[in-house]
């Protein structure tokens, strides 16, 4: 008997050896073929961007996503490398924006987007778009386009922005369970959720004022592409007037009806392509990812703070302090480098994490320029860190500022008493041992204790701000802080950011600062963690995580997640989801 278990348990490992290795073979080999079908174009070809998924800041690559048949991540960097790369590439006749279902992604990134293929249209090459579906973002971004096809029984959203926020105080009080918040601000609505039932007046006015700006900013530009009216677009918009797909060409939203091969028989005419010819499609993210940018001993390096700040390593959804430090601290001391932009997409995290990494700018800031580029948000703590660079660009539709601090403890006793009769007891030495315990109700002096601490956070948060931005005293800052978050366009206005642009126009506006004019190259930070390294550190499950899940209940668990974080400490954080839509 011992012996077969032994044979048994042989063979089991040797199977999994072999499954391993051949799992490896095939996953590289998919990978290496990919890489050589990226560089192979041919003579009128045309780009082709799917819109589908979600547009990231930036994605590493997932060799297992394309052993599934997966789309490849999309990320903006990539994204704009590819249409940058096919303006002036002679094979690449035009861009094709084949519209699916887009997740997440914000305004901002569909912003940078959107200009970038409006420059590309400099290079006298169409761009045509197509979908079935075209959701508000998706219609904003297609604008660009020299046509826009639509299904025949597809639609277009056009009725303007809306924000649905969730709220969690009802479901914690059938759990009995009760939260107890500490903030500063006015309009720090990142912990309405646990205390309210829908939004307070202060967040709904802020809601409402950073929406219409975003509105006015994509009606002006929807306007200038169809040369239709903003008056006229509002009305489209209030009226329900696009129902139907006749409806959205009878007014001039959309420029064809038509099926999928009718729109490929035209990118064939169009690449100058025979009629039984097939249409040479260009991978998008493919194409970009051989983007071979200039070389120069010079560099400028561009340094994502992207995801909720914690303190320690970074991982995919979150900005670890340590992996932030080490890499400014790396351009700091690199000859090389002349200068740095921290390209920010946070909504903020960890009080003291942001402070830490908030020094290390400081101290590069002595050596070298340093920059802040914004995208789709830059709340609190990702406006903290950042607050003190000597430039800050931000889109028009960056949510910004959230300039504010909160606590937040819960008292599950009632919980776990009640609903599962667990009860709990204390032994200390000395009354406040157990402060923050969530198994006993706070005093009232704790309580002031505490709060006391959160005020103190925020009057360095002013502080840093008055400092960094250069403002005449604290209550000016006092007085567009308090929480209160602001679009781009705004933030530009109140002194709170300096410029509207893109990571694009900070390069070119810190080269000409550090004297480089166009001797210089880019090198990003962190550099992408390798996938099989990853795999041995147990850092794989987001990678799987759509093999079980849907987009949607991934999205709920991430937020669900980042709630899970937030139930103790002092936060510069602004995990309010507005849901822009």
């Amino acid at each position: 008997m011992r012996k077969f278990l032994g044979y048994f348990f042989a063979a089991f490992l040797a199977g999994i050896l072999i499954f391993l290795v051949g799992f490896i073979v095939v996953v590289v080999s998919i990978s290496s073929l990919s890489k050589d079908q990226a560089l192979r174009v041919q003579d009128q070809s045309i780009l082709k961007i799917n819109l589908t998924g979600t547009i990231e800041e930036f994605k590493e690559e997932n060799p297992v996503n394309r052993l599934l048949g997966d789309l490849e991540p999309i990320d903006l960097r990539t994204l704009q490398h590819a249409i940058r790369k096919a303006s002036t590439d002679d094979k690449i006749k035009g861009i094709y924006l084949n519209v699916g279902m887009l997740g997440s992604g914000g305004w901002a990134t569909l912003e940078a987007l959107r200009n970038e293929l409006l420059e590309f249209k400099k290079s006298k090459k169409f761009i045509y778009a197509y979908g079935e579906v075209y959701s508000k973002k998706m219609y904003y971004l297609c604008t660009a386009a020299d046509k826009i096809f639509l299904y025949s029984n597809g639609a277009v959203e056009w009725n303007g922005l809306s924000s649905n926020p969730m709220f969690y105080k009802g479901t914690l009080q059938k759990l009995e369970i009760e939260p107890k918040v500490f903030r500063v601000g006015t309009y720090k609505s990142a912990v309405e959720p646990f205390i309210l039932d829908k939004m307070s007046d202060a967040n709904r006015l802020q809601v409402k004022t950073f929406l219409g700006d975003f509105w006015k900013h994509i009606l002006k530009n929807v306007s200038q592409a169809r040369t239709i009216s903003e008056i006229t677009l509002q009305k489209y918009a209030d009226e329900l007037t696009i129902q139907t797909a006749q409806d959205a060409l009878n007014y001039q939203i959309i420029d064809g009806i038509k099926f999928e091969d009718e729109v490929l028989d035209l990118l064939r005419e169009k690449s100058g392509l025979g009629k039984e010819e097939k249409v040479r499609f260009v991978n998008a993210s493919k194409y970009g990812k051989n983007y071979e940018p200039k070389k120069s001993g010079n560099k400028i390096a561009v340094i994502y703070a992207v995801g909720t700040i914690i303190s320690g390593q970074s991982d995919e959804d979150n900005l670890g302090s340590e992996t932030f430090v080490k890499a400014v601290r790396e351009a700091r001391l690199d000859k090389n480098v002349k200068a740095i932009i921290i390209r920010v997409n946070s909504p903020g995290g960890s009080a003291l994490a942001s402070d830490v990494m908030a020094r290390e700018i400081e101290l590069a800031k002595k050596e070298k320029p340093v920059f802040a580029s914004y995208g789709d948000v830059a709340a609190s703590g990702g406006y903290y860190i950042s607050a003190n660079c000597q430039k800050i660009f931000a889109e028009p539709t960056t949510i910004t500022g959230s300039i504010g601090v909160f606590g937040l403890l819960i008292n599950t006793q009632k919980m776990f008493n009640n609903k599962l009769g667990i009860t709990f007891d204390r032994v200390t030495t000395s009354q406040y041992a157990d402060l923050a315990n969530p198994n006993r109700p706070m005093s009232e002096y704790e309580a002031n204790v505490i709060q006391q601490g959160v005020n103190r956070i925020y009057g360095d948060f002013i502080n840093v701000v008055k400092k960094g931005r250069n403002f005449p005293d604290s209550l000016a800052v006092d007085s567009i802080a308090q929480g209160r978050v602001w679009s781009g366009i705004r933030a530009k206005q109140i002194g709170l950011v300096d410029e509207i642009g893109s990571l694009d126009d900070a390069i070119k506006s810190i080269a000409k600062q550090a004297g480089l004019g166009d001797d210089y190259q880019i090198v990003t930070y962190p550099e992408p963690q390798n996938f099989w390294k990853k795999i041995l550190q147990n850092e794989t499950q987001s990678y799987f995580a759509n093999l079980y899940v849907t987009k949607e209940q991934y999205q709920l668990y991430k937020q669900l997640k980042a709630i899970a974080q937030i139930q103790s400490g002092v936060y510069m954080l602004d995990p309010f989801d507005y849901n822009v839509k």
